[in-house]
């Protein structure tokens, strides 16, 4: 059986959405999370949008990913707080 080559190659510029409710500090515990993972993460480049109807917030980060790891670690601490509803 041959080795797979990895799909992604590191490190590159690599796209996290996060969506949660729009409320009171979404954004800045998102931001926190992300920056914990990526410290080189620049926060004048989050993109957000809000649903409809105004209850969901989407934000787009685009993080300079370094290793699997570290992505894997990003999306545990994103997915597993209680204000993320979705990581993709």
């Amino acid at each position: 059986m041959t080795e797979q080559p990895p799909l992604i190659e590191y490190p590159c510029d690599f796209p996290i959405k996060i969506m949660g409710k729009a409320q009171p500090g979404f954004t800045q515990t998102t931001l926190e999370i992300v920056q914990s993972h990526a410290p080189d993460f620049d926060a004048a480049t989050m993109a957000m949008r809000t649903s409809k109807n105004g209850t969901y917030l989407s934000i787009t980060c685009i993080i300079h990913a370094t290793s699997r790891s570290q992505l894997d670690a990003l999306y545990q601490a994103l997915s597993t707080h209680p204000a993320v509803s979705i990581v993709l």
